[in-house]
């Protein structure tokens, strides 16, 4: 009789010592949702301007950050723990976007207000942003990242190349190229030669 009664205290610790970590686990998958939830909202509208840019289109931009998050989210408690979220998410976008191309042509149209909507800008400034983005289409999919991480988002060469996953000699090979062919843009010469000719000298 007394076994018995130790065996069902045992049971009853196990079923208790089970609870309680299934407790403890949705605990923990709620707050990783809700850290996650506070992340989207928070890096949203940058996620989105560098897609844009990389996409040239607004619509296309928003489901690019979307679907680089859903990546994200399928690994966030993985990623939460890295020493630099955003630099995970960047190549995630990155990766995402190359995808775009190895799956299908993409036609592009590009426009001239920038992802978040606003139309204020000056009419010359809406004019060189339009240049700026024409030309910027231009360029292989590979030379306009780097050139919207190095420059736009003023990334170092080390944090380029760890969103591409290539090396910092590859960078700087891509961004040379990348300027030169800027330099040389037919749009950027026919709708302001007076930006190009100020661009002359590359970004530090």
């Amino acid at each position: 009789m007394r076994r018995r009664a130790t065996e069902g205290v045992g049971a009853g610790d196990a079923g208790a010592e089970t609870n309680a970590n299934a407790d403890a686990s949705a605990k923990t998958d709620t707050n990783a949702d809700a850290e996650f939830q506070a992340y989207m909202a928070a890096r949203w509208p940058a996620l989105v301007r560098t897609a844009f840019l990389l996409t040239g289109d607004r619509f296309e931009a928003e489901d690019l950050a979307q679907t680089a998050l859903t990546k994200v989210y399928a690994s966030w408690r993985r990623v939460r723990r890295a020493d630099d979220v955003d630099a995970y998410v960047r190549r995630v976008l990155v990766n995402a976007n190359a995808g775009r191309f190895r799956k299908r042509r993409v036609a592009e149209h590009l426009v001239a207000v920038p992802a978040d909507g606003r139309a204020h800008e000056p009419h010359a400034g809406l004019a060189q942003r339009s240049a700026l983005m024409a030309a910027l289409a231009e360029l292989p999919a590979r030379q306009r990242a780097v050139v919207v991480l190095r420059y736009w988002e003023d990334l170092s060469e080390r944090e380029v190349a760890a969103a591409l996953g290539c090396s910092q000699g590859t960078v700087k090979s891509q961004a040379s190229k990348a300027l030169a062919r800027l330099r040389n843009s037919a749009v950027l010469l026919d709708r302001d030669p007076v930006l190009v000719e100020s661009g002359r000298k590359e970004p530090k």
